[in-house]
């Protein structure tokens, strides 16, 4: 299952974003151990300030990832399920 999560800085998130790079390599080892896969990072303009594309076995993993994430406090979270274009087209296909 993939999913996309947005993502924008708390107060304390952008007081503390020369800590980035390791915020991130920490996000990455959390996941794993969630059994999530971060699969790509977008700094972003607009109404968010991440976007972040995860790979998981199931929802239930990436509820409780975005959850840990928040707790820490860095971030504010949305996450959306996304299908791939292939598992769209299947999708379709099986439509009546």
């Amino acid at each position: 299952m993939h999913f996309i999560m947005s993502g924008k800085f708390t107060e304390q998130g952008i007081r503390g974003i020369k800590e980035a790079p390791q915020r991130a390599q920490a996000a990455r080892e959390l996941g794993k151990k969630m059994g999530v896969e971060i699969k790509q990072v977008f700094l972003t303009a607009g109404e968010s300030d991440l976007v972040v594309i995860t790979e998981t076995a199931n929802g239930d993993n990436m509820a409780k990832f975005a959850l840990a994430l928040g707790k820490i406090g860095n971030l504010h979270t949305r996450t959306a399920r996304a299908w791939t274009q292939d598992e769209f087209m299947k999708l379709v296909s099986d439509l009546p």
